[in-house]
């Protein structure tokens, strides 16, 4: 019961907090530290999927070591893929499950059990959200949902972070573009400001 309510105070906390940010990498920060600390797990890590590469890119991570972080480029088809296929996915022994990219590696770390939960936004892949704990744990339905809330969450959050950057930088260049239309209206030829000829017919004559 007491993790329940933990769980529920820490959701509604790390989403107050996302709501009220736009910077994308500051939304990150703030799922992984939020979830690590709330479950008090080992660690966590917002991973965002690289289109061109296939790859599962790193963007912000709390509780693992660097060492663990640079073991190598993370294959969205090699790593936990099912994940992001079929939903939440459950590793309670990482030296014993295909699914793992770098089983040595998580080994190393001093990782027992991993949550990786895919992140979607409008029916495209944004990326995973994969939890990490130093004991063997059965991660429960409680926990799952929990993760994968903030992890949607987040996914929505950076996405339409990503959107008001890009709406403030077409704003800045259509700025620019009139202040340099401005300028060129107000700018003066060579032959302004130069006295209108008067006409030939017009010019008085003096007389004898």
């Amino acid at each position: 019961m007491n993790r329940k309510v933990i769980n529920y105070e820490s959701f509604v906390k790390i989403t107050k907090a996302i709501s009220h940010s736009r910077d994308p990498e500051e939304v990150v920060l703030m799922t992984v530290e939020g979830i690590k600390t709330a479950l008090n797990v080992k660690g966590c890590t917002l991973f965002l999927f690289n289109r061109k590469t296939h790859e599962l890119e790193i963007a912000a991570s709390f509780g693992l070591s660097d060492e663990y972080l640079n073991k190598g480029p993370i294959s969205a088809m090699s790593s936990i893929a099912q994940s992001l296929e079929d939903g939440p996915i459950a590793i309670y022994d990482v030296e014993d499950d295909p699914r793992l990219q770098y089983p040595e590696a998580a080994v190393r770390e001093g990782i027992k059990s991993i949550l990786s939960v895919p992140i979607a936004v409008g029916g495209k892949m944004l990326g995973a959200l994969r939890v990490y704990t130093a004991e063997p744990w059965e991660f429960t339905l409680d926990d799952v949902n929990f993760v994968q809330g903030l992890a949607q969450i987040a996914g929505m959050a950076v996405d339409m972070s990503r959107l008001y950057q890009g709406q403030k930088e077409a704003i800045e260049v259509l700025r620019q573009m009139r202040e340099a239309q401005t300028t060129r209206s107000r700018r003066r030829t060579p032959y302004e400001g130069v006295p209108v000829s008067v006409p030939a017919t017009d010019t008085p004559r003096k007389t004898s």
